[in-house]
């Protein structure tokens, strides 16, 4: 049976870490260094930029975190003094991390979206490790937010979805799902931009693939076609479990509390199994707009075919307060 996490993680990442995946997601043609001792002479280095970024060129500042898929640094640029955050992967002979590494380093490469935490360098050291040099948001993940500052207002929720909806518009037009959509993995600086990171577990669907099949993410967001696949299949949309995700995220926002168990109960497998396969789900509290609350039940259809598109949900009259409401 394939590893997923059971919990939430409790990192405080400024960028989170890779995760380790069991799924094979499809392998993508990306020029890696050979694992001999040439390695060094041929080493594997990309940029967004004319002037490739390498290790020797920065210098570290403080540990942001760290986990089993490697190290994240705040880091100066000695030349021009910007300010970056560094994630540096441990090189496994894990097949099945190096395929995942894979893919994550080739979306970093092909993304170019204000509403995805820029990459601006990949390189590879002499040793194996993985540099990849992100852009740097200085106030950390929505889910830091949140624990420092409490529940957000509905307009500051709408505000937010409008952005991340815009991320995931711009990922699922290039066939890219995330598939773990989280306040852990929603990055904000001090402009209040809210952008995408952690491709740890993402997947490229090929032209004409439009499913997926791949377990793997923090189970607590995870939408029921993903939890139960003898009753949904193997096969799914991914575009629509992202949808989901973001549904969950938002209403944690709202609530101040992860929504859909009580609180302090702790989201094991079971338990979610059983509230977001077979039960009727938590709404949201008295008092919200019949905007936000029509918003999130169209993020929030079991049958993920009800679910509205990024695309659509960007017209949504949450965000757009002028237009009809129009039901799933």
């Amino acid at each position: 049976m394939p590893v997923v996490r059971r919990g939430r993680p409790h990192l405080n990442l400024q960028l989170p870490l890779t995760k380790l995946s069991h799924a094979r997601p499809p392998r993508i043609s990306l020029p890696l260094p050979p694992t001999s001792s040439t390695a060094a002479a041929t080493q594997f280095n990309w940029s967004s930029s004319s002037a490739p970024i390498s290790a020797a060129d920065l210098d570290k500042i403080q540990v942001l975190g760290s986990g089993n898929g490697g190290t994240v640094y705040k880091v100066r640029h000695k030349e021009t003094s910007e300010i970056y955050a560094l994630k540096i992967i441990n090189d496994k002979s894990n097949s099945n991390f190096r395929s995942q590494l894979d893919t994550e380093m080739e979306i970093l490469r092909r993304t170019d979206s204000p509403h995805v935490v820029k990459c601006h360098s990949i390189f590879q050291n002499p040793s194996g490790e993985f540099g990849i040099v992100m852009e740097y948001m200085d106030s950390g993940t929505l889910e830091n937010v949140l624990k420092s500052e409490g529940a957000f207002s509905e307009s500051k929720v709408a505000d937010i979805a409008k952005k991340v909806l815009n991320g995931l518009h711009y990922l699922h037009s290039h066939k890219i799902v995330h598939l773990d959509i989280k306040p852990a993995n929603l990055l904000v600086n001090s402009k209040m931009e809210v952008k995408i990171a952690d491709f740890g577990v993402s997947k490229i669907l090929g032209r004409t693939l439009d499913t997926c099949n791949s377990f793997v993410g923090t189970c607590a967001y995870m939408s029921p076609e993903r939890l139960d696949s003898l009753t949904y299949g193997e096969n799914y949309d991914g575009y629509a479990g992202d949808i989901w995700s973001l549904g969950v995220t938002l209403m944690e926002l709202y609530m101040g509390q992860f929504p859909l168990l009580p609180p302090g109960q702790t989201p094991n497998w079971p338990t979610l199994m059983c509230v977001i396969c077979f039960s009727e789900l938590p709404s949201l509290p008295k008092g919200v707009s019949d905007e936000f609350r029509n918003f999130i039940d169209c993020c929030l259809q079991k049958e993920s075919s009800k679910r509205w598109s990024a695309s659509k949900l960007l017209s949504h009259p949450f965000l757009c307060k002028d237009s009809p409401i129009k039901e799933p």
